[in-house]
C-alpha cells in the first residue's frame, strides 16, 4: 500500500513495465487459463491453441480487461477468465486474417495456415471463437454474452467489408474508421467494458470505458498502419508494405492519394492494382508518404484519438490503476512494432 501511494504521490507516467507489474501475475494466471481452455480431444486443436500461446503477442486485451476490473477493486477468477476469453478471440481474428490474406508469417514466426494449411485453420479459429462464448456462458453475466454476440457480429461485418473495400483507391477517412471500429476499436471497446460490467458499475462509467476503448483501438490501429510504411520486418514479424501489397487502404495512404500530384496518384494506384511493388518500388511510395506528410497526418490522428481516450477517463478517482490506464494511450502512440 505504501508503494502505491507512493506511485500517486508522483506526477510521472507508468512506465510499460509499471503497468505490466500491476497485472503481472493475474496475466500469468490468464496465460495458464488460456493454455486450459486450448486443450482438445483433437490434437490439431491443441496443437494449434499451444502454438498460439508460445508465439508471442502483447496480450494486450487481456490487460484491458484486468486493469478495467481493478480500477473498480474488482479482483476475481471471471476477470481472468474473460481475459482469456478476448485473447481467443482476437488470436481467432489473426487466425482467419492470415488465411483470408494469405500470409505466410505473424509475429516473427510462420503463420498458422502456413503450417497447418488454410481448412485447418479456418476450423480452428471457429473453435476458438466457440471456446470464448463457453467462457462467457459459463460465468452466468447474460450482459456479457450478449456483449460478445454484439461483438463478433461486427467483428465478422468488419472482415466483409475488409473484403469489399481491396484495391478501392477512392475511400474515405469516414471509410476507414467505419472500417477500424469493426476490426479492432470495437474488441479493444468490449475488454474495457467487461471490467466495468464485472464490478457492476453504473451505465454512465461503463460508457466511459467503453469509448475509452474505441479511442485507445483506433489510435492503435493507425499507428500499426503507419508502422507498417515505416518499421522492419524485423520488429513487425512480418513484412513492411504488407498492407499495400494485399490492396489495404489504410489512412496513410487515404492521406497520401489526397495530398499528392495526379501523376504520384496513379503510380500509388498501380500498386494496389499490381497487388505488389511490380512497377513501382515500396520505396518510392514510402518517400512520397514522407514528402507529402502524410505519415505524419495519421501519427496526429492517434494523437488525437489517445488525447481523447484519456480524457474518458476524468471522472474516474485517482488510482494507480487509473494511472496506468491513463499511461496506456502514451505507449500506444511511441511503440515501434
Amino acid at each position: 500500500m505504501a508503494a502505491e501511494n507512493q506511485r500517486l504521490a508522483t506526477p510521472r507516467p507508468l512506465t510499460v513495465k509499471e503497468v505490466f507489474d500491476l497485472v503481472r501475475e493475474d496475466l500469468e494466471k490468464v496465460e495458464k487459463e488460456f493454455g486450459r481452455q486450448t486443450v482438445s480431444s483433437i490434437n490439431a486443436i491443441t496443437e494449434i491453441g499451444q502454438y498460439l500461446q508460445v508465439s508471442g503477442g502483447k496480450r494486450l486485451r487481456p490487460v484491458l480487461v484486468l486493469l478495467a476490473s481493478k480500477l473498480f477493486g474488482f479482483e476475481g477468477d471471471p476477470a481472468i477468465r474473460m481475459g482469456a476469453a478476448y485473447e481467443m478471440i482476437h488470436s481467432a481474428t489473426l487466425v482467419h486474417d492470415d488465411v483470408i490474406d494469405k500470409a505466410e508469417t505473424r509475429r516473427g514466426q510462420p503463420s498458422i495456415n502456413s503450417r497447418w494449411g488454410n481448412h485447418m485453420s479456418v476450423l480452428a479459429g471457429d473453435w476458438l471463437y466457440m471456446q470464448a462464448f463457453s467462457i462467457a456462458l459459463a460465468e452466468r453475466n447474460f450482459k456479457i454474452l450478449d456483449l460478445l454476440i454484439g461483438l463478433t457480429q461486427v467483428m465478422v461485418e468488419g472482415e466483409l467489408l475488409q473484403l469489399a473495400y481491396i484495391q478501392k483507391a477512392d475511400l474515405t477517412e469516414d471509410d476507414y474508421f467505419e472500417l477500424t471500429y469493426r476490426k479492432t476499436a470495437c474488441l479493444f471497446s468490449a475488454c474495457l467494458r467487461t471490467g466495468a460490467l464485472l464490478a457492476d458499475r453504473p451505465e454512465e462509467e461503463e460508457n466511459l470505458l467503453a469509448s475509452y476503448g474505441i479511442n485507445l483501438g483506433l489510435a492503435f490501429q493507425l499507428i500499426d498502419d503507419v508502422l507498417d510504411f515505416t518499421s522492419s520486418e524485423k520488429k513487425l514479424g512480418k513484412p513492411v508494405g504488407n498492407d499495400l501489397r494485399e490492396g489495404k487502404v489504410t489512412l496513410p495512404l487515404i492521406y497520401l492519394l489526397q495530398m499528392c500530384t495526379s501523376e504520384d496518384a496513379q503510380n500509388v494506384t498501380r500498386v494496389l492494382q499490381d497487388g505488389g511493388f511490380k512497377n513501382v518500388a515500396f520505396a518510392d511510395v514510402l518517400e512520397m508518404a514522407h514528402r507529402y506528410g502524410a505519415l505524419d497526418a495519421a501519427r496526429n490522428k492517434a494523437k488525437e484519438f489517445a488525447e481523447e481516450a484519456k480524457r474518458c477517463l476524468r471522472i474516474f478517482p485517482e488510482s494507480i490503476y487509473k494511472e496506468a490506464l491513463m499511461s496506456l494511450p502514451d505507449f500506444i502512440i511511441a511503440r515501434e512494432s
